[in-house]
């Protein structure tokens, strides 16, 4: 069993002062913290051009990337569920503010969008997409696949990663991408006062008003399934990237009560808990070894 929990590493800044917090309020993780292996891996946004949760997907997929690609590529065959070997590009359904560094992204897990209002937005895409050479095909409520007439080599940022950071550090600006750029611009303007936008509004909901292309790469890249028993618990993650310290123990303590708690007479599982730059392994023994050879894992949650 693998326990994927974004968000759940704090920064070194702040995790001396958590660590004691964790074991009051969250005593199966931090027993199994004790009775585990480490295995810390580097995850530099610059380099991966992801999250660490995503690039511990991708490495668990066994994914291959090309040397034109950063490791998002994988994203497109990730998420895309293709059934072909064609390069898979995801867009996803977002909506984009103004921000005092330009730009800010809005990604679809946090718009509701539904199956409805996603295709009433893809059909009135249309038009726009005769001019652009582009095919968009429904996959999600959250997300379309991207056809292009010839290959292309767009370096793309992980959505998720967008949205945490400025889009203009991100938006693409190969000759390549021109198309796309055009595309974007013209569905911003038809989206404006869109039936679906103005319901939205009148709901309180955040437009849907663009959309973010990534992935890039094909299904053949991945070399393996996903882990069995795999769980991803994300409650920490917003938390943790705006620094809500005190919100996210009460998360942390929560998922310590609902998620980790009930299977601690299961077999010992490997955690994933990722921080802003990195994410770390840890292999939960169990028996006898357990017992006798309890690990200080502050050691590794505090450094740098």
């Amino acid at each position: 069993m693998h326990i994927v929990i974004p968000g759940a590493w704090p920064d070194p800044e702040v995790a001396t002062e958590l660590a004691p917090h964790l074991v009051q309020r969250a005593p199966t993780l931090a027993r199994w913290l004790g009775q585990g292996k480490a295995r810390i891996t580097p995850s530099l946004a610059a380099e991966t051009w992801c999250l660490p949760a995503e690039h511990w997907l991708l490495q668990a997929r066994g994914f291959q990337a090309l040397e034109t690609e950063h490791l998002s590529a994988g994203l497109g065959p990730l998420r895309g569920q293709a059934h072909d070997d064609d390069p898979v590009w995801l867009a996803e359904l977002i909506h984009m503010a103004p921000s005092r560094d330009g730009a800010a992204l809005l990604p679809a897990d946090t718009l509701a969008i539904t199956d409805e209002q996603s295709r009433a937005l893809l059909l009135s895409a249309q038009a726009e997409l005769e001019d652009s050479g582009l095919q968009l095909d429904y996959l999600r409520p959250d997300v379309w696949r991207v056809r292009w007439p010839q290959p292309v080599r767009i370096p793309c940022a992980s959505p998720a990663l967008v949205a945490v950071s400025s889009v203009n550090d991100w938006w693409p600006q190969q000759t390549e991408a021109r198309p796309w750029r055009r595309l974007v611009n013209s569905l911003q303007m038809a989206w404006f006062e869109h039936p679906v936008n103005q319901a939205r509004q009148r709901q309180g909901q955040a437009p849907v008003n663009s959309l973010w292309l990534y992935g890039g790469a094909r299904a053949s890249q991945l070399s393996r399934p996903l882990p069995d028993g795999l769980l991803i618990d994300e409650r920490l993650q917003p938390l943790a990237a705006a620094q809500r310290w005190g919100e996210w123990l009460d998360a942390l303590a929560a998922l310590d009560a609902q998620c980790l708690a009930p299977r601690a007479q299961e077999p010992a599982p490997v955690l994933v808990l990722t921080s802003r730059e990195r994410y770390v392994e840890v292999t939960v023994r169990s028996g006898w070894f357990a017992r006798w050879h309890t690990q200080d894992w502050r050691r590794w949650w505090c450094s740098r």
